[in-house]
């Protein structure tokens, strides 16, 4: 855990645009990320199970994921950064509930478009902060991400709670139009779809949990 927190909290200094936070999701945060993981939305047990992790960090959720995964599941890790990738691929070639998994992983070291066009996935799990992007941005991930959700697949994510909001409030201009579109492409994405909203206290900071069913 103090090496996770390490190896995070430098990231956090080199590219906060990336993070978008000082420490990695709490255990309270990942379980509630990965709530529509084990039963994949009420589908039958039987049959592999495909599963995406878009901006996976340090591994907080992954660790959720890996003691999930069932042995014909399949499950693909979508990191940017350098030292994150080294973490991960540290982890599962260390830590027997990674090392257990190993088999059933693939880390994609690149961004999220890098993923095979042809790939759907029943669950798909962003730790991305998006509210540190540019609104195209937002827009465009928002929309890959439905795209690459099977039909009747989940999407969850997270915001820390009110901090769009509070940023508002302290910036003028181009900056508050920028959160003003970021929360447009977010809501636009969750009307009529939301299943869920989980909000866990127990983070640095408090966050909201999005679910959302896609087709």
């Amino acid at each position: 855990m103090f090496r996770d927190s390490r190896v995070f909290l430098k990231q956090c200094f080199a590219q906060y645009h990336t993070t978008g936070s000082v420490l990695p999701s709490s255990r309270s945060l990942a379980k509630a990320l990965c709530r529509y993981v084990p039963d994949q939305n009420g589908a039958a047990a039987a049959g592999p199970r495909e599963i995406l992790e878009v901006g996976p960090g340090t591994g907080a959720v992954t660790a959720e994921l890996v003691r999930a995964l069932r042995p014909s599941d399949r499950l693909t890790l979508v990191e940017l950064n350098d030292d994150f990738v080294r973490h991960l691929q540290h982890r599962f070639a260390t830590e027997p509930a990674f090392q257990a998994a190993s088999q059933q992983t693939q880390i994609v070291h690149g961004p999220v478009e890098e993923v095979s066009g042809e790939r759907r996935f029943g669950v798909l799990i962003s730790g991305l902060p998006l509210n540190n992007f540019a609104v195209d941005e937002v827009e465009r991930i928002l929309s890959l991400f439905e795209r690459l959700i099977a039909p009747g697949g989940t999407l969850s994510f997270f915001e820390y709670i009110f901090i769009r909001r509070v940023k508002a409030l302290v910036t003028s201009g181009a900056g508050r139009a920028r959160l003003q579109g970021i929360g447009n492409a977010i809501q636009k994405t969750l009307d009529g779809r939301e299943i869920k909203c989980d909000w866990v206290w127990p983070n640095v900071p408090p966050a909201w949990v999005h679910h959302v069913r896609i087709g």
